[in-house]
């Protein structure tokens, strides 16, 4: 008897696949793959046809019984993606082909690495880069999208793309990685002299600003520290001419519905409130998300985003901390280089060609620019004192 076939459907909202299947294969450990994370996108109308993400979550099944699922979505635009191809679009522009929309295969606003096809044993094995090719291509082009993307997958993931028709994409982000740290001194004690007197000073100088701290967590969030969070999140936004992509109703479903995965850390002065950070913990890692302030202060930035967040990993006792998408100013600070991955299926063939020559170039240079980070981290190894 052959093999039964495995196929793939999409449902237009979270609330069409029932829970218990859903957590059955995404687990209970990463916040961005929780039920509920996902309804709080959509019930806060963060991911909507007018914002641009058109709820189309991906359904597997052998034998008419669900095997699997996948967060996804219909793109009519590029925007919280964090591997942009705006470049991309523009080209299929100039030859008056449409690029949008697009199947995103992600978890919204989150450039972090982790599962996204969530799948029985049974199911990985069946699939091979063969079979899931040919099952996200006929799913694009039935819903009339021009190309397929999957942003962020782990390894095990991976193990299933790199199909040839597949382009393959690298980026480079920054981690802290605990090396079985128990305080921040510990840390501290493993870079050079020289990081470890400048981060010190760092720190010196924000509480020399008469600025303090506080750790907060769960449903001990207040209406009040909620709403200031959120006055601060704006305006990092605002201050680029950008609305922010999240409501204030979306982090208020965080706090109701999955408690257990936030913390917000809060800079007070002179009793006040003055800037925030959103963290949310998984079962070994600490993600730095959302963070805002509305008056510089020096250093402010690196102590409640980065220094509290190690100290918060550390309390936790996690193993990493991913405190988001970007920015070199980590490495001297004891965040190390790690790449990254995406994943695309382009159904033109000429612009399949092209893109696969863009890819090819730019993972030579994020190849470059890693191996350049490694040779400049501040740990003691590379101490000449």
């Amino acid at each position: 008897m052959a093999a039964p076939e495995i196929t793939v459907t999409t449902c237009a909202s979270i609330a069409d696949i029932p829970q218990t299947e859903w957590q059955r294969l995404a687990g209970c450990t990463n916040p961005f793959l929780r039920y509920e994370f996902f309804q709080a996108l959509e019930a806060s109308g963060c991911t909507r046809p007018e914002t641009g993400w058109t709820p189309s979550h991906l359904v597997f099944r052998r034998n008419g019984q669900i095997c699997g699922v996948a967060p996804a979505y219909l793109k009519n635009n590029s925007m919280g993606e964090y591997v942009f191809d705006w470049g991309w679009a523009e080209a299929y522009q100039r030859h008056g082909l449409p690029y949008y929309p697009k199947l995103l295969i992600a978890v919204p606003f989150t450039p972090s690495q982790g599962p996204r096809l969530l799948l029985d044993d049974e199911a990985r094995a069946r699939l091979t880069p063969e079979t899931l090719d040919d099952l996200l291509t006929n799913l694009t082009a039935q819903l009339g999208a021009n190309s397929w993307h999957l942003l962020f997958p782990n390894a095990a993931d991976q193990a299933l793309l790199g199909h040839d028709e597949e382009l393959h994409r690298i980026g480079c982000q920054f981690h802290w990685h605990n090396r079985n740290y128990q305080h921040f001194d510990d840390f501290l004690a493993e870079l050079t002299s020289r990081k470890r007197k400048s981060i010190r000073k760092e720190r010196r100088q924000v509480a020399e600003q008469g600025i303090g701290f506080r750790h907060i967590h769960g449903r001990d969030i207040s209406d009040q520290v909620l709403s200031a969070f959120y006055v601060f999140y704006q305006a990092t936004y605002l201050k680029r001419g950008q609305r922010p992509y999240l409501n204030k109703a979306f982090f208020a479903q965080l706090r109701e519905n999955l408690p257990e995965h936030l913390h917000v850390i809060m800079a007070i002065r002179d009793g006040e409130m003055i800037a925030g950070a959103l963290f949310l913990a998984g079962e070994s890692t600490l993600y730095g998300r959302y963070w805002g302030c509305l008056d510089e202060y020096n250093h402010l930035h690196f102590e409640t985003c980065y220094y509290q967040g190690i100290e918060l990993a550390l309390t936790l006792g996690l193993q990493h901390f991913d405190a988001g998408a970007q920015g070199e100013h980590k490495l001297v600070r004891g965040f190390e280089p790690v790449i990254t991955h995406s994943w695309h299926g382009i159904l033109h063939p000429g612009f399949r060609d092209a893109v696969a020559a863009f890819t090819r170039e730019e993972a030579e240079q994020v190849i470059g620019y890693f191996d350049d980070a490694h040779s400049v981290l501040p740990f003691r190894q590379q101490d000449q004192e």
